[in-house]
């Protein structure tokens, strides 16, 4: 199984925003810069997490991101389901729709082994993901020129 480009941004974008100093509170542009992706694409995921309820963003002089508890202690799994979406990892109803459809098993195990890529992230927090060595190599990430 293969994470939506959306999905590895906004982890990134989480786990950067989980070792912020609470002063620190970083600005989408900084944030994109510090994990390497474009300005336009960090913005519309840090609306997404927004709207979750995984990042708070504040406007204005002294504003940023910050994560919000249930972001930072939340389950990753159950991050990367609201993410992801529901669907099969398969089109088998997509134009043309598969031919083996009504009487396919591969469907159902890709369904079960999908369940089980979710469940190993279930118990894990962002919070868990970014000890050592991931939170030092977080915090000196800065930004890229033209992010």
């Amino acid at each position: 199984m293969r994470l939506t480009k959306s999905t590895d941004i906004a982890l990134r974008i989480a786990m950067r925003l989980a070792v912020a100093d609470d002063a620190e509170a970083p600005t989408t542009r900084e944030v994109a810069g510090a994990v390497g992706v474009p300005y336009t694409h960090a913005a519309k995921v840090v609306s997404r997490l927004q709207h979750l309820g995984v990042v708070e963003a504040r406007r204005g002089r002294g504003g940023g991101l910050t994560l919000t508890l249930a972001g930072r202690t939340g389950s990753v799994g159950g991050l990367v389901r609201e993410l992801e979406g529901v669907g099969d990892v398969v089109g088998c109803e997509d134009d043309p729709p598969c031919p083996l459809r009504a009487a396919c098993r591969l469907r159902s195990a890709l369904r079960r082994a999908q369940e089980a890529f979710f469940a190993a992230l279930d118990p894990l927090s962002i919070e868990d993901l970014v000890g050592e060595p991931t939170g030092p190599v977080l915090l000196s990430l800065s930004p890229r020129p033209g992010s």
